[in-house]
């Protein structure tokens, strides 16, 4: 597409509304709208080799035909839709506002490493698009694509993920505050009274901003609290069966444990399958408490049956909010706010409801 020249120099500033997850009703998002596929040379996307590794197998780069010049191109590097509930709803949103119908021309890579996602970047800024959206796998290495980017006019947005880069190399961030997540949930920990806390943590991608967060404020807590105790902490790297792998072991070797913190649903899912096989209870009133993030439709169900006890809301939909950003770029506007952070909240199996379950399950 050829580049928009802004002409304003003052406009009025962007009113985004936030969908707030811990105070108003969730997004949902439209149904896909269809996209030529891209030809497999131009496919930025990678395969997924066997199961233990960190990527699923995924869709082929998807592209809309430009039918004419005043389509806005849009390259959008994303982790693996299969990586969880939480990225197939991301990534379903996404599709469903960046596609021609909605005046886009877009291009889709997905990766769970960050050198693939550059890769993916270089390629985009390469052809010329007008935006890159970035989820990016790890916080770290990014200045030097990002500054390609802008060097070549290329305006990036950051999604779902913070990076460790100059602000002044990205145009907005809509991100959820992952450390606010962990210091939620710990804090609702801490409040559960119990006299030892003997915990299996299980993490999610080494060096993501969600483990980051998740894992920060749960080594804070063992560092000050001496009647708190990591019993192990591994990566399943966002996969059921990793985890499940992680506290099957721990269960082999016969070491003590009350507590199981998981960093997303699936890993919780995991983790408690391993907990039934040893015949070991969970959820409100029992052995072990299990606590998950992404509020997964299901997993709260877990949460209202009382056989998990906490999990962490992650919200997936942000797509509205870029395109008021790509909106107001394109006329010419100025943006009001650098950083918008997603509204979340947590849910107790104890206080949850079956509306809390319709209105926030992903």
């Amino acid at each position: 597409m050829k580049r928009k020249v802004l002409s304003m120099v003052m406009a009025s500033a962007m009113a985004l509304s936030l969908v707030a997850c811990g105070g108003g009703a969730k997004q949902e998002a439209p149904a896909e709208s269809a996209a030529t596929e891209t030809p497999a040379a131009e496919e930025t996307t990678t395969e997924e080799p066997a199961a233990e590794e960190t990527t699923t197998e995924e869709p082929a780069a998807e592209e809309t035909t430009a039918a004419s010049g005043d389509l806005i191109k849009v390259g959008i590097i994303n982790n693996d839709p299969n990586e969880s509930g939480y990225r197939t709803a991301n990534d379903a949103d996404l599709k469903a506002m960046f596609n021609e119908a909605n005046g886009y021309d877009a291009k889709f890579a997905y990766s769970l490493k960050n050198d693939e996602q550059i890769t993916a970047a270089q390629g985009f800024i390469q052809d010329e698009v007008d935006y890159l959206l970035l989820s990016a796998a790890d916080t770290a290495g990014w200045d030097s694509v990002l500054q390609d980017a802008q060097a070549a006019g290329v305006k990036v947005i950051l999604f779902d993920r913070t990076i460790d880069a100059d602000p002044s190399l990205y145009e907005a961030s809509i991100v959820s505050d992952m450390a606010k997540e962990g210091e939620m949930a710990v804090e609702w920990l801490a409040g559960q009274g119990l006299d030892e806390y003997n915990i299996i943590h299980i993490q999610g991608v080494m060096g993501s901003a969600a483990q980051q967060g998740r894992s920060g404020a749960l080594s804070d807590k063992v560092d000050a609290e001496a009647s708190w105790n990591l019993v192990t902490q591994q990566t399943a790297e966002w996969n059921a069966e990793k985890a499940q792998q992680i506290v099957q072991s721990v269960i082999d070797a016969g070491t003590p444990f009350n507590v199981i913190y998981a960093e997303n649903d699936d890993m919780a899912k995991g983790a408690v399958a391993a907990l039934d096989a040893a015949g070991i209870s969970h959820g409100v009133g029992k052995d072990v408490i299990v606590m998950g993030y992404d509020c997964n439709k299901w997993a709260l169900e877990e949460l209202l049956a009382q056989n998990w006890n906490y999990d962490g809301q992650c919200n997936p939909f942000q797509a509205s909010y870029i395109d008021e950003i790509i909106k107001t770029l394109e006329s010419g506007g100025t943006l009001s706010e650098k950083t918008i952070i997603m509204d979340e909240k947590g849910f107790d199996a104890t206080t949850i409801t079956q509306d809390d379950v319709d209105k926030y399950g992903i």
